[in-house]
């Protein structure tokens, strides 16, 4: 019962202040497109079986590029459902664009990065299959809609000195082709490798500024329109980074109900700042924050997902937010355990179903076009 009462507090908590609507606006982030993770399932139980305890954590466990598999069947539930006004829920898609090249990596001793295209990537791992190809049937149908998560799901500098330090885990992990080590299996005087963008440090801000400029034209030249809307990897930046953001086309932030903020003098290096939807910094950007969950691979399989989802968008419409739903990549993936994506394709055909069947005025939209709607006044 507790418990109960804390979800509701903290579900009102975060939809109490901000921009407000009548209209049933429903948004769907999802992160983590184009970055890799785990390589295979060879490469997943090989590191566990040298000892390495991965499977503990689900991204380590299901998380990799999707197949043509993984999106045909993701696609095929987005199709099944529309909105009053005959829109298909749309994914936002958030891309990484970007992937470390290890074998330019390695050449250097450590001492250079290099990086290929995601698309690269994707014909690395999937040689047979047209993966991209039905990324372009996704964004064709509108179900489908790419934003910036950042040039790489890595913190480089944090990385190569990792790598240069001879770090044993982080060397036998390059060694198998990824990087995302779970923190526990590491020193907590490393940064998260993952996060991006974890540091105050003036170079490593420099740093973040080029990759993050670099990153959006790349983001162009491969889908041949600008990023409105950033995610920052595990909601951390600095806002250093805001305006060369915004230089960069940028006039919206993805978010939780905190920016977590690099900050070396504060226990953990982070300060939390907290944010709602429709909130303005001094540069005019906005936050859209996430107020909804469902994240059925990082759950117990006895947690009711949908259920909790629902209660969390009947709050987010009860304080007149849009429902901005959190939902990873790796929920949808099958290609290292299709149970993983079968499992919770079944939830979100019922999640889908119930948010229609409930609230038949309710509108699926990216956000991106949500964050039009508010600098727009509407």
């Amino acid at each position: 019962m507790l418990n109960k009462f804390k979800s509701a507090l903290n579900r009102s908590l975060t939809n109490s202040k901000g921009w407000k609507t009548s209209r049933k606006i429903v948004v769907i982030d999802s992160d983590d497109w184009g970055s890799i993770r785990m390589p295979n399932k060879e490469v997943r139980d090989a590191f566990q079986e040298s000892g390495y305890n991965i499977l503990s954590n689900p991204y380590c466990k299901y998380d990799t590029l999707a197949n043509t598999e993984d999106l045909d069947r993701l696609f095929s539930v987005l199709l099944k459902f529309k909105d009053k006004n005959g829109n298909h829920p749309v994914f936002t898609a958030n891309t990484v664009v970007a992937n470390p090249d290890f074998g330019a990596i390695k050449q250097s001793g450590f001492t250079q990065y290099s990086y290929k295209p995601f698309t690269t990537t994707l014909k690395e791992y999937y040689p047979d299959e047209d993966v991209f190809g039905k990324w372009h049937e996704g964004m064709n149908a509108n179900i489908f809609r790419p934003q910036y998560h950042g040039r790489e799901h890595l913190n480089v500098p944090v990385w190569l000195e990792a790598l240069k330090g001879n770090n044993k885990i982080f060397i036998d992990a390059f060694e198998a082709g990824f990087w995302g080590v779970p923190k526990n299996l590491h020193s907590k005087d490393i940064y998260n490798v993952q996060a991006a963008y974890s540091s105050d440090k003036a170079d490593n801000i420099a740093y973040y500024k080029k990759s993050i400029q670099e990153g959006l034209n790349l983001f162009e030249e491969i889908f041949n329109f600008r990023s409105k809307t950033f995610i920052a990897n595990n909601y951390t930046w600095s806002p250093e980074l805001n305006a060369t953001l915004l230089e960069s086309g940028v006039t919206a932030f993805q978010s939780m109900k905190y920016q977590k903020i690099p900050d070396d003098t504060k226990k953990g290096g982070i300060r939390l700042y907290p944010v709602s939807t429709g909130k303005k910094n001094e540069l005019g950007q906005i936050y859209l924050v996430r107020n909804c969950l469902f994240e059925p691979s990082q759950m117990s399989r006895n947690f009711d997902n949908v259920g909790s989802c629902i209660k969390d968008i009947e709050n987010s419409f009860f304080f007149k937010k849009p429902a901005i739903i959190a939902s990873h990549r790796l929920n949808f993936i099958g290609a290292i355990a299709p149970e993983n994506r079968e499992q919770n394709l079944a939830m979100l055909h019922n999640l889908l179903e119930r948010i229609t069947n409930k609230w038949p005025d309710a509108e699926f939209m990216s956000s991106d076009q949500l964050a039009d709607i508010i600098h727009n006044g509407k």
